[in-house]
Order: C-alpha cells, then sequence, then structure tokens
C-alpha cells in the first residue's frame, strides 16, 4: 500500500478495514464525508505514523475516544499476531458496534469498553493515543488517568498543537517531544511523559 511499508497480512487487514469504514460511514458518520475519498492518507496513514513513536517494549496500548478506529484499530492491525494488550474507549454505542465489527473481521485481539473515558478505571497503559478527542487542556486529565507512571502519551494535534501545550502548561507539568506529521503539513504529534498536575 502507497506510503506504508507493511506486511502482506497488515495490508490486507488496512484494507478490509477500509472497505468496513466506507460502508458503516454513510450511517453513523465516522468520518468527516469530505475526508472519504483520501480515507487512505486522511486517516489510515495519518494513524499508522503513531506505531513507530511508540517507546521500545511497550505492552499495553489504551486510544481514548476511539470514534471510527482512528488510530486505534489501525494501531491494532500494526500490532496483530504479537501479544500487544489494545484497549479501544468509546462512549458512542454505535460507534463501539462498529468498532466490535471490525475486531471481529479482522481477527485482532482488542477490548472495546463502550463508556466514558472519566468512568473506565484506570488502565496503566505503557501507550495512550488520542486523535481529535479534545483541546489539549481538556483532554490531558483524562490521558493522565489512563497512562503508567513511565508511559509516553502520543496525541495528534493540527497547527493550534503550540497554543495548546501553552495552555495545558498553565495547570500540567509533563516533558515533551514535538514530532512533524507526515501526513499534514503543519499538524504536529506530541509524545507527553512525566504528566502531573501542578
Amino acid at each position: 500500500m502507497p506510503g506504508l511499508d507493511v506486511s502482506r497480512e497488515t495490508t490486507n487487514r488496512l484494507t478490509v478495514f477500509e472497505g468496513l469504514v466506507r460502508k458503516w460511514t454513510p450511517k453513523i458518520n465516522l468520518v468527516g464525508p469530505a475526508t472519504v475519498p483520501d480515507l487512505w492518507s486522511r486517516h489510515i496513514l495519518d494513524s499508522a505514523q503513531l506505531f513507530p513513536l511508540a517507546p521500545a517494549g511497550w505492552h499495553s496500548w489504551a486510544d481514548l475516544g476511539s470514534g471510527g478506529g482512528f488510530p486505534g484499530i489501525v494501531i491494532a492491525i500494526m500490532a496483530a499476531d504479537t501479544d500487544k494488550s489494545i484497549t479501544l474507549i468509546e462512549s458512542d454505542q454505535r460507534k463501539s458496534a462498529f468498532l466490535r465489527t471490525c475486531v471481529r473481521e479482522l481477527g485482532l485481539a482488542v477490548s472495546v469498553l463502550s463508556s466514558r473515558i472519566e468512568a473506565v478505571p484506570p488502565l496503566s497503559a505503557d501507550v495512550v493515543s488520542a486523535r481529535a478527542l479534545a483541546p489539549l487542556p481538556a483532554l490531558i486529565g483524562l490521558v493522565q488517568r489512563h497512562l503508567a507512571s513511565e508511559g509516553t502519551a502520543l496525541l495528534q494535534k493540527g497547527r493550534t498543537a503550540a497554543d495548546e501545550v501553552e495552555l495545558a502548561r498553565a495547570d500540567w507539568t509533563f516533558d515533551l517531544l514535538s514530532h512533524d506529521s507526515q501526513t499534514e503539513s503543519g499538524a504536529r504529534i506530541l509524545a507527553l511523559t512525566r504528566i502531573a498536575h501542578v
């Protein structure tokens, strides 16, 4: 597949997943209708770029507000056939049903929790991800709730990333690495560690 160096099995699963998103989106608006023609680059590749940014030796990954499976299902596909533990949290029941369909049809070992993020007992995950969920000041408390003390949060942000970081630092301390998005000019991937409330 263009832009991604993965095994044939992974490519096949991603292709099936792409088909599921296209099939379900008209019913439950998994992605913006205008982005459907560019589903591969705008959503799948955009999600896949998180995978190599995860710290070496990670075992558990929690994706908050998984929605249409970005990045959670994409990460689970890339980690398939390993002993990694993947948990997706999505409060919308219809989107949770979609995620469970993906897990079943793609043969993934993934937990889907149909609940509000703040209602789920802390997961202590090695990696926590979130994409297009909330501005960082509102998001960081939810991330910290589910992140292991030595874990890494990978958060996909648009052009306002720097402003969001500045606002979040009013109430939180954290170490930050900011990566260029490979799929959207000006967008950032924020890697946060050692998150603590001021």
